[in-house]
């Protein structure tokens, strides 16, 4: 998928273009119905469909103090958009410049750069440009006068409300990985690069990924029997994860970090980026008298998270 970052780029897709714009955070059932609908009007035409998403997340601008955390930061909805069949898109860098550009004008540079745009698929509830003036019905002028069909797609709902990014948060949040994923349509995952950290899970006898994360939103801190993708020549892989701050072996205060322990695993990942999908809670994160009781808890949870994630009794615990 080639990833754009100027609007005159679109000049570069192949016509007619159909766009989809979003902020599309999560890129969850709600967002991949406008997707989807980009998708199926392109097939339509024999066109090339484009989502059109924003860097960083419009509300880092228009409102900081209140700016959500992030589901899927930009890299991790790229993958996610490259897995729905996109061949492209577009990113635009929000900055104080596009938050004073008028509706008119936004879209007016989106059809003089696209040869031609065929159409802008949207959700009902989207607004845009300066003041977020324009609306579905002032696109639909747009389109009119600029020769693009606006296409605009109903809120899903989802147990009787919208499916919304807020909502899945709020589920992360507290944990309800059931919950997020109905809303999302898959399993929830963090994407992060796999950094080098202080080696002691090595020397515990667990050698353990220390991930730097791309992703915001997390759920409580604890300890997890996750899947994790991303290593090449290999498919989802067991393995349980910590996600806190090390109360046993930190001294001083620091950040939660998500370290993964891959069962029945050997091999080098430093600087590989992984996608890691929570599958269930095992435990909350507490600190040991001693690094000793530390590793044999650590045993306890490595066979836990075997058997939750439905492995032979030989993989629990087994070093990678």
């Amino acid at each position: 998928m080639k990833v754009l970052h100027t609007i005159s780029e679109l000049a570069q897709v192949p016509g007619p273009v159909v766009l989809a714009i979003g902020v599309f955070d999560g890129l969850h059932l709600g967002h991949r119905a406008v997707l989807d609908r980009a998708q199926e009007e392109a097939r339509r035409i024999q066109g090339t469909a484009v989502p059109l998403s924003f860097d960083p997340h419009p509300a880092r601008v228009l409102r900081p103090a209140n700016a959500p955390l992030l589901l899927t930061a930009t890299e991790h909805k790229l993958r996610l958009l490259r897995s729905m069949g996109f061949s492209h898109a577009l990113v635009l860098p929000f900055d104080t410049s596009m938050a004073a550009t008028s509706a008119d004008d936004f879209i007016c540079s989106l059809a003089g750069a696209a040869h031609p745009l065929a159409a802008i698929c949207v959700g009902h509830q989207w607004s845009f440009g300066k003041g977020r003036e324009g609306n579905l019905e002032s696109l639909a002028k747009l389109g009119g006068r600029l020769g693009f069909a606006e296409i605009g797609v109903p809120e899903l709902l989802g147990e009787g409300e919208a499916v919304s990014s807020t909502r899945i948060r709020n589920a992360v949040a507290s944990g309800d990985f059931e919950q997020a994923r109905r809303l999302l349509g898959r399993a929830y995952s963090v994407l992060g690069e796999v950094q080098h950290g202080r080696a002691l899970g090595r020397t515990l006898g667990f050698p353990t990924a220390n991930l730097g994360l791309f992703n915001e939103q997390l759920p409580p801190q604890g300890v997890y029997a996750v899947r994790v993708a991303g290593i090449a020549g290999a498919a989802a892989l067991p393995g349980v994860a910590n996600l806190g701050t090390r109360p046993t072996v930190s001294e001083t205060a620091v950040p939660p970090t998500l370290e993964v322990h891959l069962l029945g695993f050997s091999g080098d990942l430093y600087g590989a980026v992984l996608e890691v999908e929570f599958v269930s809670f095992l435990r909350g994160e507490r600190k040991f008298d001693s690094v000793e009781l530390l590793r044999q808890q650590i045993q306890r949870d490595a066979a836990h998270a075997a058997t939750v994630l439905g492995l032979e009794p030989s993989v629990n615990g087994a070093a990678s």
